[in-house]
This record gives structure tokens, C-alpha cells and sequence, in this order.
């Protein structure tokens, strides 16, 4: 809220004292015109000839700032001289009035709403139209200006954060006539943070929804927590080959490629081949829940036993139990074999795999970071970026308090599945054949260990580096500390220095300094072709993927959520006891709101329900002081009529 307006105020802009006294007019519920205004001075006085109400401000000298002179703050006009649409709610004084409630880029707030909200607050009445300009006002407000602004205000933003962020590296691709192509950003606390978390890291890309659309290409891992730890994004153009391999180039010089670096990405030929470019040593593996979805759709299964089969073939970890599953597997589908050996074995199941690729069967990480930025994804690209930014910036910092507050050697995630394998390790037998060799019984199975090799027969502990199940009840019967047996990637240490960088924000718009060479280079947007209608924002499904339909839990409906339910709910049933109408059958069926008792859809008709015999033991005339049933009846609404929950 602006204030009111004084004298010997100062406001930063003529913008700012004209927002202050439009906002001020249509709380106070009157109107005013401007009576003389250039580029010194301005005064206004309210529409009412005889009102004496009038205020004037001039502009300080060498400055842009106003200063209101004088204020005649008493209006002398008639009491009936107010309307409810006002000259002054205009779509820029609305979009200032409303700016706030979009603070959170995920709010939606339609021009219905905006009218009944300013309806609420100033007592204005808008039309859908001045409504909807003032949201879009509202929006370039908050989101720095219109699309075409925000690709011009993109070099100026990228270099503030490399000057507030020291260490992160930005690439930005331009075309021909300095129009935008490519964008690359790592920031400084994720190059740091990387060489603590487990060399897989897992890349996906997803479509960008502002006007000039556009592709975000993501690549995250996991921490010593399992939560996910961004590393870099990227925009371009589409998903293609050119893209991909640029990406992926980046990443390659800001990370590194460590030999037992693990890809993990869909099936998409573009990541392929650019990862054989950008990555000819690293191990490039296949989301299994992407390839599932190819297998139901080339056969044409729903089968659900092929999925459980699926599923439970890619993440055995020894050979005998994966040949058990990929057989049943083969037998249910014919021609699944042949279609998932020419994938490759390697490429999808975790028995086979070159490397390790611990619990990282899949892309969900990449495919959950892009959901939280759903919403993000429909802003201009400068706004956007600041927006992830902010997201990391909460990350980082959340996380980097938990790891702190932790008190023992492992992350919190890690403390619990030990918790949980010690606990069936209790029923487990073991039998020392020497120093470092145990017989671990486990039910009708048993397991070899070696604690000098750091082995068991089940391969959980050498493919994931934490101790097994098996491992446990061997720890429980020796010296051995459990601690020592877990890879560092999964300790404490490692999540702290994970998060030990911050990423810094970025001051105001007006705080921006930017030097000459970058201020003053005109970034346009990329070429596009404009497709007639609304632009798509719900994304088409892959291949064999099974959406799922929301139920609501307040209509029990589908197609919806609580949030968006609109449908009315009947009113329940009456509790049993008194009846405030007569007890004539088929007239004792009633539901009540408050002290009014309307009859029940299943009531009969009125003229039936009076003429139906009486109840033995009940009198048969209604007592004066009730009403007849005909009378209850027509009291309120007509039969099957439901009220809408409020």
C-alpha cells in the first residue's frame, strides 16, 4: 500500500504519485482529473466543480523525484456524487493494485477474480476487459517487463550473476542479427557441491510455454540424502542433435568426465548421439520406466504382470535371480526378448551394467525437478532464470541447515535403511568359515561374505557400496564397525561440503551495474511460428504411458481436484430424533438446515404423503402450532434441488 498522500511527501517517480492518488481516490470513494500537468509540476482537483479537494506536486530539481506542495484534503462536494466505476481504476492502477497477489509464479488468478477482488477491496466494478489488461499489466511488472524486454534484459542479468556469484559459468549462443539461440548456466555451489555426490547423473528436457516457447534442458543427480541436487540448465530451440550435443558439451567442461561417470537419460535419439559425442568414455543408461513404456506399446500390453516382471528383471542385482525373471518375462511376451537384447542388457538392468549406477534406475529426479518448475516454465526467460535461481537459492540453503543439524556419520535417508536392514538382519544365521568369510543364512537361502573384498553373493553391497542386509548380521556377530562399510558419498561430510556453497541473490533491477559492451547489446528473441489458438501447456504422453485421472476428495468426482471442485453437494440426511413437521407417513423423511426443515428427495408428493394411512399409536391431525406437510413441503425448495457447499 502506497499511503496516502501528504504534503512535503516525496515519491520516486510521477508514475509512483499518480498510482498513490488513483489507489487513494478509489478507497475514499471519489474522482479527480488532472487540471495542468508537464514536466515540473502537476495538479489535480477532484471532478466535482464546487469540491475544493485538490493536490500539487513539482518535480525536484536535478532529480526524478516529486514532492507534493499543497493539499487541500477536505471535499466540500455532494455525498450522492460517487459511482462504483471510477475514471481512475484504469489498467495500470489496477495492475499496481493487484501486482502482490503474483508474487508466486504458480497463483492463478483469472479476470473474474481480479474483478471480484477490487469488487471487495475498493468497492470498484471493472469490466472482464479492463480486468484482463491489468493482469497482464501486473505480470510485466513482476516478470521484468513484456517477453521481447525480458530476452533484452537477459546479458545485464547474466553478468550481475557472475558478478554475485563468482565461480558460475554462463554460456549465450546468438544468431544472426544478435537473436538468442542457446543458453548455458552452472552455478558456483553446484560445480563445488558435485564432487561429494555419486558420479550418475541424469538429464531430461521438457518444453518451455512462454510466447516464444523454447526447450529447458536439465541435468541433476542425487546427494548424500537422495534429494536432488541440481547441477546445470540449458535453453534452446527443440529437442534435437545440435541442442543435446551443446548441452552436453557444456557440461562435459564444467564437470568433468570422471571414468565411472554413469548418463542416465530416455530413449531419444538426440541424447544418444550426443552423448557418444559429448561423453565417449562414460557409461550411457536407459530410464527403465521410458523403455517400459515402448515395450506396452510395440506389443500392446497392459498386462501387469509384464510389468512386475519388467521391473523386477532391470533391478536384480546377481545374474541367477535376473535369468529367473527376464525367462518368465520372455515366456508372457513373445518377441520381448529380442526387442530388449537389442537395446542392450547392459544399458537397463543393473545386473549387467559396467558401472554403478546405485539406485538410479530411472529419470525421476530430472522428471520431478521439471515438474516443480511447471509453473516457472510460462514465464519470459529472464524471469524464468531468476526463478530457478531462487529455487536453488532455498534449496541450498534448507538443506545445507539440515545437514548441519544432523548428528550422526550418515545422512538422515541412509540412518533409516541401515535401521531398517539391521532389523531383518536379527532373524538371519551366520557361520564363520575364517577371519574374513561368513555363511549367512537367510530363510531356505544362503549368502557368502567377505569382508576383506567387501562382497556378498547378493551384490547389493558392491553395487550400491552400503552394507547389505546380509552384511549387517555378520556386523552384529563381529568388530566390525557398520560405518566404515559405507561409501563416503552416503556420510555426513559429504552431505555438508555437498551444500557448502551459497548461491548469492541478485540485487534489484535499479542496483544493476553493467558495463557498456553488455548494457547496450540488443538481445532479440528467437524467430518462432506463431500457431493460431492457445498456446499448449499440458505436455502429450509418451509412448504407453498410463495417465491417471485426479479424484476429488470433497465430490468424490474425477477430472479434478478439491481446490477446483465447483460441483454442489447434497445435504445429508437428518440425525435421527424430533420431527418439527408431522409424523404422517411418508412425510417424516426430511433433511434440516439451521431451523427451516426441507422435505428429502426421496419424499413422496405432498397430496400423497397427506392422504397416506396414519401411523397405529400416532395421532392423524397435525398439532396447530406445526405446519402440514403440504406446507412443509412447499416451504422449500422443489424435490431433488441440492445447495452448493460453501
Amino acid at each position: 500500500m502506497l499511503g496516502d498522500i501528504e504534503e512535503n511527501r516525496v515519491f520516486r517517480s510521477k508514475k509512483e504519485l499518480m498510482t498513490c492518488l488513483s489507489i487513494m481516490s478509489m478507497r475514499k470513494k471519489f474522482q479527480y482529473k488532472v487540471f495542468k500537468s508537464n514536466t515540473s509540476f502537476i495538479v489535480v482537483r477532484c471532478v466535482h466543480p464546487s469540491c475544493s479537494w485538490r493536490v500539487r506536486a513539482n518535480k525536484l530539481i536535478e532529480s526524478e523525484y516529486w514532492m507534493v506542495t499543497k493539499h487541500v484534503n477536505k471535499h466540500t462536494c455532494p455525498t450522492d456524487f460517487k459511482t462504483t466505476r471510477r475514471r481512475q481504476a484504469t489498467s495500470w492502477v489496477v495492475g499496481e493494485c493487484i501486482k502482490r497477489r503474483f508474487i508466486n509464479p504458480g497463483r492463478v488468478f483469472r479476470p473474474r477474480d481480479v474483478m471480484d477482488d477490487m469488487k471487495q477491496r475498493y468497492g470498484v466494478e471493472l469490466s472482464y476487459s479492463v480486468a484482463w489488461r491489468g493482469r497482464e499489466c501486473a505480470y510485466e511488472n513482476l516478470r521484468l517487463g513484456t517477453p521481447e524486454q525480458s530476452y533484452n534484459l537477459l546479458p545485464g542479468y547474466l553478468h550481475m550473476l557472475m558478478q554475485t556469484n563468482p565461480g558460475s559459468v554462463v554460456n549465450l549462443e546468438v544468431t544472426d542479427g544478435n537473436k538468442f539461440q542457446y543458453l548455458f548456466i552452472a552455478f558456483a555451489a553446484s560445480i563445488q557441491g558435485f564432487s561429494y555426490c555419486r558420479p550418475v547423473i541424469s538429464i531430461d528436457a521438457t518444453h518451455l510455454k512462454g510466447k516464444y516457447r523454447g526447450v529447458l534442458f536439465t541435468a541433476v543427480c542425487h546427494d548424500a540424502n537422495q534429494q536432488i541436487f541440481p547441477l546445470a540448465i540449458g535453453v534452446g530451440d527443440s529437442e534435437n542433435d545440435a541442442a543435446w550435443t551443446w548441452f552436453l558439451k557444456r557440461v562435459k567442461d564444467v564437470f568433468g568426465e570422471n571414468p565411472a561417470l554413469v548418463i542416465v537419460s530416455d530413449r531419444h535419439r538426440s541424447i544418444r548421439s550426443a552423448v557418444e559425442e559429448a561423453f565417449p568414455r562414460a557409461f550411457h543408461g536407459i530410464c527403465i520406466y521410458h523403455l517400459l513404456n515402448n515395450l506396452k506399446t510395440k506389443f500392446k500390453s497392459k498386462n501387469k504382470e509384464l510389468e512386475q516382471h519388467y521391473i523386477a528383471a532391470a533391478k536384480a542385482y546377481n545374474l541367477q535371480e535376473f535369468h529367473v525373471l527376464f525367462y518368465t518375462l520372455c515366456s508372457a511376451v513373445p518377441g520381448a526378448k529380442e526387442y530388449l537384447e537389442s537395446v542392450g542388457l547392459d544399458r537397463w538392468t543393473r545386473s549387467h551394467a559396467p558401472c554403478r549406477r546405485y539406485n538410479i534406475m530411472t529419470t525421476n529426479i530430472s522428471e520431478s525437478f521439471n515438474a516443480v518448475l511447471v509453473k516457472v516454465r510460462e514465464l519470459p526467460i529472464t524471469a524464468f532464470v531468476n526463478e530457478v535461481r531462487l529455487l536453488c537459492q532455498r534449496w541450498f540453503q534448507q538443506r545445507r541447515t539440515k545437514a548441519n543439524g544432523c548428528s550422526s556419520r550418515m545422512s538422515t535417508d541412509v540412518e533409516n535403511k541401515l535401521e531398517q536392514r539391521r532389523d531383518r538382519a536379527q532373524t538371519m544365521d551366520v557361520i564363520c568359515a575364517d577371519q574374513y568369510t561368513f555363511d549367512v543364512v537367510d530363510g531356505d537361502r544362503n549368502y557368502c561374505v567377505d569382508m576383506a573384498l567387501w562382497t556378498c553373493t547378493c551384490r547389493k553391497f558392491q553395487l550400491d557400496q552400503l552394507p547389505c542386509d546380509h552384511v549387517l548380521a555378520v556386523v552384529r556377530k563381529t568388530q566390525y564397525d557398520p560405518y566404515d562399510l559405507c561409501s563416503l558419498y552416503y556420510t555426513r561430510k559429504f552431505w555438508c561440503e555437498t551444500y557448502r556453497g551459497v548461491i548469492q541473490p541478485i540485487p534489484h533491477i535499479s542496483s544493476w551495474v553493467v558495463p557498456p559492451p553488455i548494457s547496450t547489446f540488443q538481445l532479440n528473441p528467437p524467430d518462432v511460428r506463431t500457431v493460431a489458438g492457445r498456446r499448449r501447456k499440458r505436455r502429450l504422453p509418451s509412448m504407453g504411458e498410463e495417465l491417471t485421472t485426479p479424484k476429488c476428495s470433497r465430490c468424490k468426482g474425477k477430472g479434478h481436484n478439491r481446490a477446483t471442485c465447483q460441483n454442489p453437494i447434497a445435504l445429508r440426511q437428518s440425525e435421527p430424533g424430533p420431527s418439527l413437521v408431522s409424523p404422517i407417513a411418508g412425510a417424516s423423511s426430511t433433511t434440516e438446515l439451521g431451523h427451516q426443515t426441507y422435505p428429502s428427495p426421496s419424499m413422496p408428493p405432498p397430496v400423497a404423503a397427506a392422504t397416506a394411512p396414519p401411523d397405529v399409536g400416532h395421532p392423524t391431525d397435525p398439532s396447530p402450532t406445526m405446519p402440514s406437510p403440504i406446507a412443509a413441503a412447499t416451504a422449500g425448495p422443489h424435490f431433488g434441488q441440492t445447495l452448493a457447499d460453501s
